[in-house]
């Protein structure tokens, strides 16, 4: 069963240079600006994340990493290298 979307015509003011980057992605996706924008703006909308996803989000903004950090590969390599 076919549904019929309406659109209506819309105007916006964007900085010059995120109209760029957004005509930039659209060419590389091979579709319109108009499409492109319009599927960023839904997907921006509708795709609202897991509570798991919810909490890895939180706790990455809270600063708190309960995870070992490491300052180069070579370091977490060889921490991985040494476990028993």
């Amino acid at each position: 069963m076919a549904t019929t979307i309406i659109r209506k015509p819309a105007s916006f003011r964007l900085r010059a240079d995120l109209l760029g980057i957004l005509r930039q992605n659209a060419v590389r996706e091979n579709r319109t600006l108009n499409n492109y924008v319009e599927s960023v703006l839904l997907d921006y909308i509708f795709n609202e994340p897991n509570e798991t996803t919810k909490g890895a989000i939180m706790e990455a903004m809270s600063g708190h990493n309960p995870n070992k950090v490491y300052d180069s590969v070579d370091e977490m390599f060889n921490d991985i290298l040494n476990e028993e």
